[in-house]
C-alpha cells in the first residue's frame, strides 16, 4: 500500500504551530524562522485545499478543520516516536549522545559508565548541536546555553546560573530508560567533576504568541 502524505516538515510546522497557537514558538522549538513555519503551513494548506488557520491580529486561530486535523496528526507523531524507542538492537538499547564541541569527554568518565551498563549501546557524536537533536541523528544533547527549549527537558549539568552546559532531550523521550539511565550517572558523579545534575529540572512547554 502507497500512502499519499503531505510533506512531513510541513506536517511538524502545522503540528506546533496549532499546540503552541504561535508561529513564533513553533519555530523556536523546530529551530527554524517563523517565517519558515508559516511558509510550511501556507504550502500545506495549499496542498490539501483547506484553510487550518484564521490569522488574525497578533494572534492564530484554528480553524474547525484545523482542530479536527490537530489531535490526528499529534498522535501519528507520537506512534512514531514510540515505535522508535522500542525498535531496538538485539542484546543493547542504543543511546545516540550528542555533545557540544568544546566540552571534554573525559568528564562524563563514558568507558565506566559502559562497564557498569553493558544492556546500553552508548554512541557519542561530537561536535553536536540542536540541529541534529531536531532532526533525529542524537536521542540526547550536551549542550552549552541557557536551557530554553520548548518542547524539551532540559537538566543543567553542575550548579549555578546563566550559561552552562544542559543534557536536554525531547520531552516525549525524556524519561526512557536509556536516557534516565545516562541521566542518573551524571547525577551520581563525583561534585568534584561539577557534574552533577541539579535536582531542578526544567521542561519548557511555554504556550501563547
Amino acid at each position: 500500500m502507497t500512502y499519499i502524505l503531505p510533506p512531513l516538515n510541513a506536517l511538524r510546522a502545522f503540528e506546533a504551530a496549532a499546540r503552541h497557537l504561535s508561529f513564533k514558538l513553533a519555530a523556536h522549538e523546530l529551530h527554524v524562522t517563523p517565517a519558515a513555519v508559516g511558509q510550511q503551513v501556507k504550502a500545506l494548506e495549499a496542498r490539501l485545499g483547506i484553510r487550518l488557520f484564521e490569522r488574525l491580529h497578533r494572534q492564530l486561530v484554528l480553524t474547525e478543520a484545523g482542530q479536527a486535523y490537530l489531535p490526528e496528526i499529534s498522535d501519528g507523531f507520537r506512534r512514531i516516536a514510540d515505535a522508535t524507542v522500542q525498535l531496538k538492537p538485539v542484546g543493547a538499547a542504543l543511546l545516540q549522545l550528542g555533545v557540544h564541541g568544546s566540552f571534554d569527554l573525559r568528564r562524563l568518565a563514558l568507558e565506566e559508565f559502559r562497564a557498569s551498563h553493558a544492556e546500553i549501546g552508548l554512541r557519542v557524536l561530537q561536535p553536536a548541536g540542536l540541529h541534529e537533536l531536531v532532526e533525529g541523528k542524537v536521542d540526547a544533547l550536551i549542550a552549552r546555553g541557557l536551557g530554553h527549549h520548548p518542547g524539551y527537558r532540559c537538566d543543567r549539568l553542575g550548579e549555578g546560573a546563566g550559561l552552562g552546559d544542559w543534557l536536554i532531550a525531547p520531552a516525549g523521550t525524556a524519561d526512557c530508560p536509556e536516557i534516565a539511565g545516562f541521566r542518573d550517572w551524571l547525577r551520581g558523579l563525583p561534585d568534584a567533576n561539577s557534574l552533577a545534575l541539579q535536582r531542578r529540572r526544567r521542561v519548557v512547554g511555554i504556550v501563547g504568541n
